[in-house]
């Protein structure tokens, strides 16, 4: 059986879903996305994603979808529809199509968004045996534009750095500006050192992950020390730890960086410890 799919107001069998050639997501990478995962048939941190997805459009001078405020049904929706257990729900917003290319934007008057989800079953997310074992980066430079705090559709270099990484027989990569990492390639990066969790802090150089905001919060409940500045690799491959979040791996550990081990090269009990409070109380939270 085939998904169902959600597109500018329409539930479709996915082989039946389509988007103007035209639209500038297609074009111009003009639109921005969100992922929401599913446990147990329940969404995961909603609110931060949709509250996210806000602030992206704003930022772009992109309106609001007309079904903005029932994107809460349209998800639960999706999940019903395909049977979602555990898994994700992929959510974009483009500036639409004015039936031809070009670069000024269309008068939004006239030229209304453009609204897709779409959900991916994974079973099996949250008891991930990658996470037993931790995953391998590797460093590259940084070379995106400067406003990653959106969330746009400009993936190009992301999807680029996991193929070197896999090229180089790691999971992924960190990137690097200035002699100090970023994030990775879609997550935010993290080391642990002296009971210290360090995690580059706020700004436009890094997505503000909703994980991230949920991990740290969860970290400090449980006494945990928590530093947000930058740090190179360097530092991360003297570190007793590392790892990294996202809404699609929670809590990951991060084993080797650029082929040196970190710590005992396995995952650390502050990662471990991190994920299995993620998990436990993102479920007592889900909607």
């Amino acid at each position: 059986m085939s998904r169902i799919v959600y597109v500018n107001g329409e539930y479709l069998p996915e082989e039946e879903a389509t988007v103007s050639i035209f639209d500038r997501a297609f074009l111009m990478a003009d639109g921005v996305y969100e992922v929401t995962s599913v446990l147990d048939g329940k969404l995961i941190d909603f609110d931060g994603h949709k509250a996210r997805l806000e602030r992206s459009l704003a930022e772009l001078d992109m309106d609001k979808p007309e079904a903005f405020d029932d994107l809460l049904d349209i998800h639960r929706e999706l999940v019903e529809r395909n049977g979602i257990v555990e898994g994700m729900i992929y959510l974009q917003v483009s500036r639409g199509s004015a039936g031809d290319r070009d670069f000024v934007f269309p008068d939004p008057e006239i030229v209304k968004p453009t609204l897709v989800l779409f959900t991916q079953s994974k079973p099996g997310l949250a008891d991930s045996p990658v996470a037993k074992t931790g995953i391998k980066v590797i460093s590259i430079d940084d070379i995106r534009w400067g406003r990653r705090d959106i969330k746009t559709t400009q993936l190009l270099y992301p999807s680029m750095g996991k193929m070197m990484a896999k090229k180089a027989g790691a999971d992924d990569a960190w990137l690097v500006e200035d002699g100090k990492v970023t994030e990775g390639t879609s997550n935010n990066a993290y080391i642990v050192k002296g009971g210290s969790i360090i995690t580059r802090e706020l700004s436009n150089d890094i997505l503000h992950g909703i994980t991230r905001a949920a991990v740290l919060r969860f970290a400090k409940e449980a006494q945990m020390k928590v530093e947000e500045r930058s740090f190179t690799i360097e530092e991360a491959q003297d570190a007793d730890e590392a790892f990294v979040t996202s809404a699609s791996t929670f809590v990951m550990p991060v084993v080797e960086i650029d082929g040196a081990p970190i710590g005992e090269g396995t995952p650390g009990p502050v990662a471990t410890r991190l994920r299995e409070i993620y998990l436990e109380e993102s479920r007592k939270a889900a909607i």
